[in-house]
């Protein structure tokens, strides 16, 4: 009989915790659940808030979300799962980030905590309870760590700084003239 001890064990928590949270945020961009908007309503949001196309951004998060949640709650593909889902709250970070840190003033917090556990388990590993354990560590590789967190970082970069541009373009396009010609 093997014996887990209890890192196994906290490992197997934080997965199912973090991974399940992401599911149901997922969920509800994707399919309205858990009163979400779908994708059209949160691709509407999305293009408000400067992600364009909206329902493309919708859909990349909503993915990212739900299946980088379901893999890590499964502890499979552990590196590319937690680096999705940190791609994701880095993104939903930036939103929010106008409005300081705390959640209670729709600050960056509750995401940035979301993005840094599924980073630290992809750093960490699933620990034993997890199928990457089982499967023998196939989709699971120490080189495959710094890949998965390396390409979403780049990509979370272009994303994140495009949507900065285009809410300069905008809030430039707002302001009203100074002189008249």
């Amino acid at each position: 009989m093997t014996c887990y001890d209890r890192r196994d064990l906290g490992l197997l928590l934080l997965r199912l915790g973090t991974g399940g949270v992401l599911m149901a945020h997922g969920a509800q961009k994707l399919f309205g659940w858990f009163g979400g908007h779908g994708l059209e309503g949160t691709g509407q949001f999305m293009e408000s808030v400067g992600y364009a196309p909206g329902k493309a951004s919708a859909t990349a998060a909503g993915l990212a979300e739900t299946g980088g949640g379901a893999l890590l709650a499964l502890g499979l593909a552990t590196p590319a799962a937690g680096a999705a889902a940190a791609g994701a709250m880095a993104g939903a970070s930036a939103v929010h980030m106008p409005n300081g840190f705390f959640a209670q003033s729709g600050g960056y917090e509750y995401a940035a905590s979301l993005g840094l556990t599924a980073a630290g388990l992809a750093v960490t590993g699933p620990g034993r309870l997890s199928l990457d354990h089982a499967l023998g560590h196939t989709v699971n590789r120490g080189w495959m760590v710094p890949a998965a967190l390396g390409v979403t970082a780049a990509a979370t970069a272009v994303v994140v700084g495009l949507r900065t541009r285009r809410l300069r373009q905008r809030e430039e396009g707002e302001q009203e003239t100074l002189f008249e010609e």
